[in-house]
């Protein structure tokens, strides 16, 4: 694949490849700190970041290359300029682009555009690079991936459906449980199952949280009221409420379950400080994977670093290693 927008455009060797990668990488980060020198990522931002700019910032000029901003205020895409003129310039002035907005068809048409290759850093559909960071620190906490139970607790966002579609790649038994009507787009969930009869994992998803917990090995949430929902923060308040991840909750888990968050994160709303804040709570190790996972994304389309893919059977078998 050129591009990297979506973690379902891939097949499930490839994903457990980019894993094994980016463990390369945070192991041995002199390893590759040349292996994209003077290679130039372009960065549009259509929405904040703290994690997805720093991580892709600093992880190009890790591995020798460089990075430029682009705010909406230089691009605003299809107001200022058209999406296809943008790739257009770009893709002959740069080696690679990441794109972070709303829409989830900007970033396939820039692709589309686009003769070098385009990293989806987030749309209102998927965040692709947030899962990869996750599964990242699931094995290393774990040292296994393979039918561990996952539970995500909140709004069926692009988070869940990310998370979805990875843990069908990845023989995971994925759970999301949310409030009535906030449910992941159906079209997600049935790809997600149908792919996890391929590997060993499974889909559920349900309105009860107590059930959605019972038994998971690594618990996750999300902020309520995503980007561009901040309207419905107060509504959904009150909707959540019986969502917050809080002790009693986190107890229905197994003993050595983890928690996870992509962050920010709202203490007090979709979790408590006791449990964000425990020994259990491992969100600095994952926020700090975005920066290998991407490393790992950008080495693989930008350079290609290895020439055979390995079997899935082989990839595997070093997983378990």
């Amino acid at each position: 694949m050129k591009d990297f927008l979506s973690i379902r455009d891939f097949s499930p060797s490839e994903i457990f490849y980019f894993l094994i990668l980016a463990r390369q990488v945070k192991t041995h980060p002199t390893t590759y700190s040349e292996s994209l020198k003077r290679e130039t990522l372009a960065m549009i931002f259509e929405k904040p970041s703290l994690r997805t700019r720093v991580s892709f910032d600093v992880g190009i000029q890790q591995l020798g290359g460089f990075s430029i901003y682009l705010s909406p205020a230089e691009i605003n895409l299809g107001k200022r300029e058209s999406v296809y003129d943008v790739a257009k310039n770009l893709e002959r002035m740069v080696q690679g682009i990441m794109i972070r907005t709303f829409a989830h068809d900007i970033v396939e048409q820039i692709a589309q555009f686009a003769s070098i290759p385009v990293i989806n850093g987030l749309t209102d559909y998927s965040h692709p690079c947030q899962a990869m960071a996750d599964y990242l620190t699931i094995w290393e906490a774990k040292r296994n991936l393979e039918g561990l139970k996952l539970t995500f607790v909140g709004d069926g966002n692009n988070v869940a459906h990310s998370l979805m579609f990875a843990g069908a790649q990845l023989g995971v038994h994925v759970w999301v449980a949310t409030p009535p009507g906030y449910e992941p787009k159906a079209d997600a969930v049935k790809w997600a199952r149908q792919r996890a009869l391929e590997t060993g994992g499974s889909c559920t998803v349900t309105n009860d949280p107590v059930e959605a917990v019972a038994g998971a090995d690594v618990v996750y949430t999300d902020v309520w009221a995503s980007m561009g929902l901040e309207a419905e923060a107060e509504k959904r308040s009150k909707i959540f409420r019986p969502f917050q991840v809080n002790a009693h909750l986190f107890r229905k888990a197994k003993r050595d379950a983890i928690f996870l968050h992509c962050l920010p994160a709202h203490r007090g709303s979709e979790v408590t400080s006791e449990v964000i804040d425990s020994p259990r709570s491992l969100v600095f190790q994952q926020a700090e994977n975005r920066l290998h996972a991407q490393k790992a994304i950008m080495l693989e389309l930008m350079k290609g670093e290895f020439v055979r893919l390995p079997t899935l059977p082989e990839l595997q078998e070093t997983l378990h290693v």
